[in-house]
């Protein structure tokens, strides 16, 4: 007599692997999906205009600085245009936010000589004058910024 597998006999064994099976592939669909998400999730690099303060004939700006991107920024330079409260340009200035290590919010000032906080219409970031990580030039100060304010200035860019 030939041999024949369980599961021409009608084994219990058969649906138990099955079952066994879909337990194990619908236990793990939900880590891959997390996976997956902690993979896409946007890298950003956010900067929000946090405080203005008049110090001694000066505006005082208080920037937060929170850098998501997964790679240490050593050196952050933003090129910032300030508007009056009509939508003038009264200033164009580079603001140096120096290093911006990774995961670690850092507070960096900035003051406008001459002028007032309630002259202050809007700030907009023109861009990153200069960005290095690893040594060198990098992009990632433009394409993960994200700006926001915590004010009625509003913090474009």
């Amino acid at each position: 007599m030939p041999i024949r597998p369980a599961y021409m006999y009608g084994s219990p064994l058969v649906p138990f692997c099955r079952l066994a099976f879909l337990l194990f592939f619908t236990g793990c669909v939900p880590f891959a999906a997390l996976a997956q998400s902690a993979q896409t999730q946007p890298s950003q690099l956010h900067l929000e205009l946090n405080n203005l303060q008049d110090i001694e004939g000066a505006c005082r700006l208080s920037f937060v600085a929170t850098n998501e991107t997964a790679a240490a920024i050593e050196r952050a330079i933003f090129e910032t245009v300030i508007f009056d409260a009509n939508g003038g340009v009264v200033n164009l200035t580079l603001f140096d936010f120096q290093d911006l290590p990774v995961d670690r919010a850092r507070v960096r000032q900035f003051d406008l000589a001459g002028m007032g906080c309630d002259s202050i219409g809007k700030a907009l970031i023109n861009g990153a004058s200069s960005c290095v990580v690893e040594g060198a030039e990098s992009t990632i100060c433009k394409d993960a910024l994200l700006l926001k304010s915590r004010l009625s200035v509003e913090l474009i860019g």
